[in-house]
Protein backbone atom coordinates (compact mmCIF):
# COMPACT_ATOMS: atom_id res chain seq x y z
CA UNK A 1 0.00 0.00 0.00
CA UNK A 2 1.31 3.27 -0.79
CA UNK A 3 0.79 6.87 1.18
CA UNK A 4 1.18 10.32 -0.22
CA UNK A 5 3.56 10.92 2.60
CA UNK A 6 3.34 15.01 3.37
CA UNK A 7 -0.27 14.64 3.03
CA UNK A 8 -0.82 11.36 5.39
CA UNK A 9 1.99 13.47 7.39
CA UNK A 10 -0.77 16.44 8.07
CA UNK A 11 -3.99 14.09 8.05
CA UNK A 12 -2.26 12.33 10.81
CA UNK A 13 -1.03 14.94 12.52
CA UNK A 14 -4.63 16.87 12.55
CA UNK A 15 -6.59 13.16 13.17
CA UNK A 16 -4.53 12.35 15.95
CA UNK A 17 -4.05 16.02 17.82
CA UNK A 18 -7.84 16.30 17.55
CA UNK A 19 -9.18 12.59 18.15
CA UNK A 20 -9.99 13.67 21.50
CA UNK A 21 -12.71 15.67 20.06
CA UNK A 22 -14.52 13.02 19.04
CA UNK A 23 -17.69 10.84 19.90
CA UNK A 24 -14.87 7.41 19.75
CA UNK A 25 -17.87 6.56 17.10
CA UNK A 26 -16.73 8.19 13.97
CA UNK A 27 -14.90 5.89 12.04
CA UNK A 28 -14.74 5.54 8.57
CA UNK A 29 -14.72 2.50 6.36
CA UNK A 30 -11.05 2.71 6.33
CA UNK A 31 -10.74 2.62 10.24
CA UNK A 32 -9.53 6.72 10.10
CA UNK A 33 -11.03 9.00 12.16
CA UNK A 34 -12.21 12.35 10.62
CA UNK A 35 -10.50 15.32 12.02
CA UNK A 36 -12.83 17.97 13.04
CA UNK A 37 -12.51 21.61 11.80
CA UNK A 38 -10.57 23.88 14.57
CA UNK A 39 -13.87 25.67 14.72
CA UNK A 40 -15.46 22.15 16.13
CA UNK A 41 -18.11 22.43 12.74
CA UNK A 42 -18.97 18.95 13.16
CA UNK A 43 -18.67 17.87 9.70
CA UNK A 44 -17.13 14.56 9.18
CA UNK A 45 -17.19 12.06 6.03
CA UNK A 46 -18.63 8.03 6.07
CA UNK A 47 -17.41 5.56 4.02
CA UNK A 48 -14.75 7.72 1.66
CA UNK A 49 -13.03 6.07 -1.10
CA UNK A 50 -11.95 7.26 -4.93
CA UNK A 51 -11.74 5.40 -8.43
CA UNK A 52 -8.57 4.14 -8.65
CA UNK A 53 -6.80 5.49 -11.77
CA UNK A 54 -4.20 5.53 -13.74
CA UNK A 55 -1.39 8.76 -13.71
CA UNK A 56 -2.82 11.69 -15.30
CA UNK A 57 -6.22 10.23 -15.54
CA UNK A 58 -9.38 12.12 -13.64
CA UNK A 59 -10.99 10.59 -11.56
CA UNK A 60 -13.66 11.21 -8.24
CA UNK A 61 -13.63 10.83 -4.74
CA UNK A 62 -16.95 9.55 -3.08
CA UNK A 63 -18.52 9.45 0.54
CA UNK A 64 -21.25 10.53 2.52
CA UNK A 65 -20.53 14.34 4.01
CA UNK A 66 -22.57 14.29 7.65
CA UNK A 67 -23.29 17.57 9.31
CA UNK A 68 -24.22 17.29 12.91
CA UNK A 69 -24.81 20.74 13.66
CA UNK A 70 -27.22 22.99 14.23
CA UNK A 71 -26.44 25.44 11.18
CA UNK A 72 -25.83 24.37 7.58
CA UNK A 73 -22.09 23.99 6.30
CA UNK A 74 -20.75 24.49 3.06
CA UNK A 75 -17.90 22.92 1.11
CA UNK A 76 -15.92 25.18 -1.31
CA UNK A 77 -13.23 23.32 -2.62
CA UNK A 78 -11.34 20.37 -2.04
CA UNK A 79 -7.27 19.42 -1.53
CA UNK A 80 -4.97 16.61 -2.23
CA UNK A 81 -1.09 16.68 -2.90
CA UNK A 82 -2.34 13.63 -4.72
CA UNK A 83 -4.07 15.96 -7.97
CA UNK A 84 -5.35 19.55 -8.20
CA UNK A 85 -9.14 19.36 -7.39
CA UNK A 86 -12.60 21.09 -7.99
CA UNK A 87 -16.04 19.76 -6.51
CA UNK A 88 -18.32 18.56 -9.56
CA UNK A 89 -21.89 17.68 -10.09
CA UNK A 90 -24.15 15.90 -12.73
CA UNK A 91 -26.84 18.09 -14.20
CA UNK A 92 -28.98 17.71 -17.64
CA UNK A 93 -28.05 20.22 -20.73
CA UNK A 94 -29.78 19.76 -24.03
CA UNK A 95 -30.65 16.25 -22.99
CA UNK A 96 -27.29 14.77 -22.03
CA UNK A 97 -26.29 14.33 -18.40
CA UNK A 98 -22.87 16.10 -18.07
CA UNK A 99 -20.45 16.55 -15.80
CA UNK A 100 -19.31 20.67 -14.52
CA UNK A 101 -17.55 22.24 -11.80
CA UNK A 102 -20.55 22.71 -8.15
CA UNK A 103 -21.10 26.63 -8.18
CA UNK A 104 -20.98 27.63 -4.94
CA UNK A 105 -19.78 24.56 -3.36
CA UNK A 106 -21.99 21.58 -1.50
CA UNK A 107 -24.08 22.46 0.86
CA UNK A 108 -24.78 19.95 3.78
CA UNK A 109 -28.42 21.04 5.33
CA UNK A 110 -27.88 21.24 9.36
CA UNK A 111 -28.46 17.31 10.82
CA UNK A 112 -28.58 16.04 7.31
CA UNK A 113 -26.30 14.37 4.94
CA UNK A 114 -25.23 15.05 1.50
CA UNK A 115 -23.72 11.68 -0.46
CA UNK A 116 -20.64 12.21 -2.82
CA UNK A 117 -21.16 8.97 -5.25
CA UNK A 118 -20.03 7.78 -9.21
CA UNK A 119 -23.09 9.62 -11.25
CA UNK A 120 -23.53 12.46 -9.01
CA UNK A 121 -22.08 15.07 -6.73
CA UNK A 122 -18.03 13.69 -6.20
CA UNK A 123 -14.71 15.11 -5.94
CA UNK A 124 -13.02 15.79 -8.70
CA UNK A 125 -9.06 14.78 -8.76
CA UNK A 126 -8.49 16.88 -12.43
CA UNK A 127 -4.95 14.91 -12.99
CA UNK A 128 -3.25 12.56 -10.57
CA UNK A 129 0.46 13.06 -10.97
CA UNK A 130 1.31 9.50 -10.22
CA UNK A 131 -1.04 6.11 -10.57
CA UNK A 132 -3.90 6.21 -7.35
CA UNK A 133 -3.95 2.37 -6.98
CA UNK A 134 -6.34 -0.68 -5.06
CA UNK A 135 -5.22 0.00 -1.66
CA UNK A 136 -3.75 3.11 -1.70
CA UNK A 137 -4.67 5.87 1.00
CA UNK A 138 -5.46 9.38 -0.58
CA UNK A 139 -5.48 12.48 2.06
CA UNK A 140 -8.01 15.33 1.72
CA UNK A 141 -8.69 18.70 2.68
CA UNK A 142 -12.15 20.47 2.71
CA UNK A 143 -12.43 23.69 2.97
CA UNK A 144 -15.25 24.95 4.45
CA UNK A 145 -17.39 28.57 4.02
CA UNK A 146 -16.29 29.90 7.56
CA UNK A 147 -12.33 29.06 6.70
CA UNK A 148 -12.03 26.38 8.01
CA UNK A 149 -10.90 23.01 6.69
CA UNK A 150 -11.91 19.25 7.49
CA UNK A 151 -9.12 16.24 7.03
CA UNK A 152 -10.04 12.78 5.70
CA UNK A 153 -8.43 9.56 4.35
CA UNK A 154 -9.81 7.96 1.69
CA UNK A 155 -8.79 4.42 0.34
CA UNK A 156 -8.67 3.65 -3.46
CA UNK A 157 -10.57 1.04 -5.31
CA UNK A 158 -11.00 -0.75 -8.43
CA UNK A 159 -14.31 0.56 -9.61
CA UNK A 160 -15.94 -0.01 -13.21
CA UNK A 161 -19.61 0.90 -12.01
CA UNK A 162 -21.60 2.00 -15.22
CA UNK A 163 -18.52 2.65 -17.24
CA UNK A 164 -18.61 6.45 -16.19
CA UNK A 165 -15.07 8.51 -17.31
CA UNK A 166 -14.37 11.29 -15.74
CA UNK A 167 -13.12 12.94 -18.99
CA UNK A 168 -13.24 16.36 -20.35
CA UNK A 169 -16.77 17.18 -21.55
CA UNK A 170 -18.22 13.63 -20.36
CA UNK A 171 -21.50 13.45 -21.26
CA UNK A 172 -24.29 10.81 -20.18
CA UNK A 173 -27.59 10.52 -22.07
CA UNK A 174 -30.59 11.01 -20.33
CA UNK A 175 -32.06 7.61 -21.74
CA UNK A 176 -29.59 5.54 -19.20
CA UNK A 177 -27.05 4.54 -21.38
CA UNK A 178 -23.86 4.02 -19.15
CA UNK A 179 -21.10 7.21 -19.08
CA UNK A 180 -18.53 6.08 -21.87
CA UNK A 181 -20.66 4.59 -23.79
CA UNK A 182 -21.28 4.82 -27.50
CA UNK A 183 -23.93 2.87 -27.96
CA UNK A 184 -27.69 5.04 -28.11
Amino acid sequence: MRILPAAMLTAALITFGLAGCGSGDDTTASGVTPAPSATASTLTIKDPWVKAADAGVMTAAFGVLVNDTDADITVTAAESAASPMELHEMTMKDGKMVMQPKAGGFVIKAKATHELSPGGDHLMLMKPAQAIEAGDEIAFSLKLSDGTAVAFTAIAKPFVGAGESYDPGMQMPASGTPMGSTKP
